[in-house]
Formats: structure tokens, C-alpha cells, sequence
């Protein structure tokens, strides 16, 4: 039954969140060994995944994000040695003041609990997943999509198994749980008294679903439509290297580039250059009717701007000035990531300043949003939301607070009224 299920996790979290650091690197060292020597087993499951999701049809760019070969599980092993050097992101201080004599207090992260996390069809997401909320001291109720089934059924064997096989004393390998069909997220939703934080990584309707049906509180993202702005005083070459990096070096993610704006002023410039570059890589274009005078490419609906292609598709439009490319960000964006391309550093701050964006970029790849890109080891999604984590959430977006006041035999009556001794609230050097 899922409530005993999650229940475990719940106790397991508890013992988790215990831990000190040199213990939770031990087993993130032994996942690493674990993934490495069960790699047959992995590389099997994934034939077989990859397999059935052609025969049902499945687009080649969502098929693509199903393929963990050597390389990938490489990188996932160096992404755990990543959170290895990490600094403990619990039991940090981070503020401390004396209220009286003897009476101290002390505001100091600690792990949030037990997280629910729907995630897409990339597996090595899981093991990332997994990895930050170890460290964290996070308990953690996993469902990968359907068509990384047995892929993510290994995986989690792995990780239990590096829990078993290092035996930290007390400490279960419940504090994962792995899901496996949509009746067990819909009845997740439900768990509101043991599942602390929901963080869905799909489609915008997903992501709305998930918020409309359940009292857990949901951090994540919906769509990922990321603009670049080309400003009349960019660099051509510099402007035609960033976009085709942007939309093609992966489409299929959330970062890449899906509507590109051009200033009238450099567009019968860049745009001839830049659309050769793209259609060698196989990108379809959609343009405004100026876009078409200039270069060839398909009509741009109003659709069109507020898609998230996912795919070889980018969609161009061209504006009149610097207000009106920054009006478009925040009638059609996501609040995900967008970028100028500019020589104008002036301008460039004034971008970063006004567009109200996760990540804002200045001359670069709006694929640079990402944990790993970003030194947080890994991460378990992104947040276009302002509360608590926004951009992409490593271990810093898993902890939060809590306040330690350390007393010697102090009561609240000492301190009341008029008449009370007052307050010290002297500050305390944690540097």
C-alpha cells in the first residue's frame, strides 16, 4: 500500500537526516561502485526501453533522452564525486544572537523532509535526483515517465543495494521509493501529512494538474520557452554561434531556445548568416511577416511565441526596439531563461535588470542553465517560481531552517510586561 510505503520513507528520513557527512559520502561512493558494476544490467534495460518506445511511436528527440550508454553512466558517477565535494548543505548557521545570558539562539538549515518527485523520461535523472537528496538528508518518493520503466527499475535496485551493502546502522534503504504507474501519483497527491515539497518536471499541463489536485506544496517549472534577443550593436558571428549552440547542441530540454528576437535595425544582417547556419543543422523556421521578407521560412502563428517546441524549431520575430523585445519576454515567456546578445554593456545590464527571469544571459547559450553548468553538483529541476528556490535547485533549494534556542532554566514570565527584563538580542560572530 503506498501510505505504508511512503510511511517508511518518512522513518527512514528521519534516521537520513542524522547523518554526518563523512557517512553520507560513504554511500554516495558506493552508488557510484554499485551503478559502474551492475552496468550491464542498466545498458539492458535500456535496450528494452528504448525498444518499445519506438514501437510505439515515440519522437525521436524524447527518444533520444532515454539513452544512458558508457558515457552517460560516466558522467552520472562523476556527477555523484560532484556532490562528494560538496559542502553539507545542513547544519549550516546562519544567524545567531543572544537574547539574554545563557540564553542563545540559532538559526540552522536542516533538510525539508520527504520529497515527491515527478520527473520525464531521462533516467540518469534519477540517480541525480537521488544523489542531492542523500546528501541533504532528504527522504525521497520517485516516478520516472512510463517509457523508462525497467531503466529506472535498475537504477533504484542500485541504489538500495550501495545502502545495504554499506550499512550505515540504522539506516534504511526505504528512504527512496520508487513508483511505477499514474494511479500511484494520483494517490500521492493525497499524502499531504507525509510528503513534504512535490517537484513535477513534465508539461505545462502536468505541472497545473499536479498543483490543482493536491495540498502539498509544488515547486518546479512548466514550460521552458527561453528567448534570445539580438540587439542592433551585437557581434554577427558571436550572435550566429550563441543561437545555433542555444537552439540546437540539445533541443529536446528546457533550456534550449525556442523564439528568437532581432532588432530591425541588424536583421537583414544576422538573419541571411544565422538561418544557413540553422538549416545546415536541420532547424525549421517560423517568422513574423518581416522575418519572411528577409529570409525564407514559415508563417509564425500567434501560437507560436508561447510554445515550447522541444524540437529543430525556432520561431523568430522582429521588433523596433529594445522595450518592445522585453514587453514580448513577459507577454509570452516562462520565466525560465532569456538572454540579449549585445557589445552594448549598458544595455546589456539594463536587460538583466528588467526582464523578470530565473536566469538572464549576456552574449551566451541559454543552455548554460543548469545545476551541474552551475557548480550545484546536479539538480532536481528548475524553478520559475520566487518562493524558497528559483533557477536551477541543487541541494541549497532542498534544506530549510529551523531556529535552536539553548536556554539555562530561562522562563517567559522574566520578560513580560513593562516591568520584564528586557532583551539582550546582542548579535553573535558565526563567521
Amino acid at each position: 500500500m503506498l501510505r505504508d510505503q511512503v510511511q517508511a520513507v518518512v522513518k527512514a528520513q528521519r534516521r537520513l537526516a542524522s547523518l554526518r557527512e563523512d557517512e553520507k559520502n560513504v554511500l554516495l561512493t558506493g552508488i557510484a561502485e554499485v551503478l559502474q558494476r551492475e552496468k550491464d544490467r542498466i545498458f539492458a534495460a535500456q535496450e528494452e526501453d528504448i525498444l518499445r518506445a519506438r514501437e510505439e511511436g515515440l519522437a525521436e528527440p524524447l527518444i533520444k533522452r532515454l539513452a544512458l550508454d558508457q558515457h552517460k553512466l560516466d558522467g552520472l558517477c562523476r556527477g555523484i564525486e560532484d556532490v562528494i565535494t560538496l559542502k553539507d548543505p545542513t547544519r549550516r548557521i546562519l544567524s545567531a544572537r543572544e537574547l539574554d545570558d545563557g540564553l542563545k539562539l540559532y538559526q540552522e538549515t536542516c533538510p525539508i523532509g520527504v520529497i515527491g518527485m515527478v520527473f520525464e523520461s531521462r533516467p540518469d535523472a534519477l540517480v541525480q535526483i537521488a544523489s542531492l537528496c542523500l546528501k541533504s538528508g532528504n527522504g525521497i518518493v520517485l516516478k520516472g515517465g512510463r517509457e523508462a520503466l525497467r531503466t529506472n527499475r535498475v537504477l533504484f535496485e542500485c541504489i538500495q543495494q550501495a545502502v545495504k551493502e554499506k550499512n550505515i546502522p540504522g539506516l534504511s534503504p526505504e528512504w527512496i521509493c520508487l513508483l511505477e504507474t499514474r494511479e500511484e501519483v494520483t494517490r500521492m497527491l493525497d499524502l499531504d501529512d507525509l510528503i513534504d515539497l512535490l517537484i513535477p518536471r513534465g508539461s505545462n499541463e502536468f505541472v497545473q494538474y499536479i498543483m490543482d489536485h493536491t495540498r502539498i506544496p509544488v515547486l518546479g517549472h512548466a514550460d521552458g520557452i527561453c528567448h534570445l534577443y539580438i540587439d542592433e550593436q551585437a557581434d554577427i558571428d558571436l550572435a550566429v554561434s550563441v543561437c545555433v549552440d542555444a537552439k540546437c547542441q540539445y533541443p529536446a530540454v528546457c533550456n534550449a531556445l525556442e523564439t528568437l528576437l532581432v532588432d530591425r535595425n541588424i536583421a537583414p544582417t544576422v538573419l541571411p548568416p544565422l538561418a544557413e547556419a540553422l538549416r545546415e543543422r536541420g532547424v525549421e523556421l517560423r517568422g513574423d511577416e518581416e522575418t519572411a521578407r528577409i529570409i525564407p521560412c514559415s508563417a509564425a502563428t500567434q501560437e507560436d511565441w508561447s510554445t515550447e517546441y522541444l524540437d529543430l524549431i525556432l520561431s523568430i520575430r522582429i521588433v523596433g526596439t529594445f522595450q518592445e523585445a522585453v514587453d514580448h519576454i513577459h507577454t509570452y515567456g516562462s520565466g525560465h531563461t532569456d538572454g540579449i546578445i549585445t557589445s552594448d554593456e549598458q544595455l546589456a545590464g539594463k536587460f538583466m535588470e528588467m526582464v523578470d527571469s530565473a536566469g538572464v544571459f549576456w552574449n551566451c547559450s541559454t543552455r548554460f542553465a543548469d545545476g551541474y553548468r552551475y557548480g550545484l553538483g546536479a539538480e532536481v529541476g528548475i524553478s520559475t517560481q520566487k518562493i524558497h528556490a528559483r533557477g536551477p535547485v541543487g541541494m541549497e533549494g532542498l534544506v530549510t531552517y529551523k531556529w535552536k534556542l539553548y536556554g539555562s532554566g530561562q522562563v517567559s514570565e522574566t520578560y513580560a510586561g513593562s516591568q520584564g527584563k528586557p532583551f539582550t538580542h546582542r548579535e553573535i560572530d558565526i563567521t
